[in-house]
């Protein structure tokens, strides 16, 4: 079993973190890099690292010091459009902890990165005292994703049934928060 090093992103772990997150727009989603959906995975010191109240974690393989993987959070809910309107209304920004780039490489998959490295996000989101939800969306298509999420949060639109047309077939979900 290998060793993991949990904490936030350092200067030396920005470019190991976008690798992570880049592979996962090529290989798990298919959708390659779109710069409107993706421009924080170019700058995530911008979005995740400077802002006080983001950030940005990775999992650091102790044997090599490669990023294994990461999680980030920010403080902006989901946008309308092109989320259902009924879930901007009620995630707002500045008041809401969005999970985002929730990814682990293939090879180190199936070893609780992914839920340990949310529970420090939470933690985190605690910590800072102004965030009252916490939200997050998915795609099906997600390697592991719907199995983690479903265990940690609940569903609160599944756009493939929800959403006349199947909207962009999101899946949307709130994990508690206390």
């Amino acid at each position: 079993m290998r060793d993991y090093i949990i904490r936030e992103a350092t200067p030396d772990d920005i470019d190991g973190a976008r690798v992570v997150m880049l592979d996962a727009v090529y290989r798990d989603f298919k959708t390659g890099y779109v710069p409107r959906w993706h421009a924080d995975i170019i700058d995530p010191v911008s979005y995740y690292v400077t802002p006080p109240r983001h950030t940005l974690l990775v999992a650091v393989d102790e044997s090599d010091g490669t990023v294994a993987a990461t999680a980030a959070l920010d403080a902006r809910g989901p946008a309308h459009p092109p989320n259902p309107r009924r879930l901007a209304e009620r995630f707002p920004s500045g008041e809401t902890a969005q999970l985002r780039r929730v990814y682990v490489r293939p090879e180190h998959r199936r070893r609780g990165l992914a839920r340990h490295l949310v529970e420090r996000l939470l933690e985190f989101a605690r910590a800072d005292g102004g965030y009252r939800s916490v939200y997050l969306h998915t795609y099906p298509d997600s390697p592991g994703a719907m199995g983690l999420w479903r265990t940690l949060g609940k569903v609160l639109c599944d756009e493939r049934v929800d959403v006349p047309g199947g909207g962009s077939g999101a899946v949307h979900f709130e994990i508690p928060f206390a």
